[in-house]
């Protein structure tokens, strides 16, 4: 096992630091946030082919604004750092609650994003990101937010502007 320089594990810190805020800004619909992590010129690639990252975002926060609330979850990260350059594997599970015809229905998946990363001055932000959908569940949904267990707990995730994050609540 070779020993890890110091600006090595800056490196690594700094790329899971961006990887932490996509979640942050798919889970707000927080577009500032998820606008950041990608460079001008970033690729996503989520199975549907190819488009630009930005546009991709600006796209998306809409659609995650209508849902009722998600989580995204980022588990293993593997990291390979190549001087200003990193692939990263992070396996991620996404959880979301919509409006569905007969009440809330729950949706979840379990993935990988497969990223290339690149480093610019000091920044780490996303080049290209891939999708794989390893997993799914759906089914009506089980959230509880009230009775004794759940009533007590008042302080409940939320969107931009609104979510505890912003507020300080």
């Amino acid at each position: 096992m070779s020993r890890t320089c110091p600006e090595e594990l800056a490196d690594r810190l700094a790329i899971m630091d961006v990887l932490n805020r996509y979640a942050r800004g798919i889970d707000r619909c927080d577009l500032a946030v998820l606008r950041e992590v990608w460079w001008p010129e970033a690729v996503a690639d989520y199975g549907t082919g190819e488009v630009n990252a930005l546009v991709w975002s600006d796209g998306v926060v809409p659609a995650l604004a209508a849902m009722r609330r998600t989580q995204h979850f980022l588990g293993n990260m593997l990291i390979e750092i190549d001087g200003a350059h990193a692939l990263a594997e992070t396996y991620c599970r996404a959880w979301h609650e919509v409006d569905g015809p007969d009440g809330p229905f729950e949706m979840e998946v379990g993935g990988r994003y497969l990223d290339r990363l690149e480093r610019r001055s000091d920044d780490w932000r996303l080049l290209h990101r891939r999708y794989v959908l390893d997993w799914s569940r759906n089914g009506p949904s089980t959230a509880q937010w009230d009775g004794p267990l759940y009533g007590t707990l008042t302080r409940h995730g939320k969107r931009l502007p609104e979510d505890p994050l912003y507020t300080g609540d």
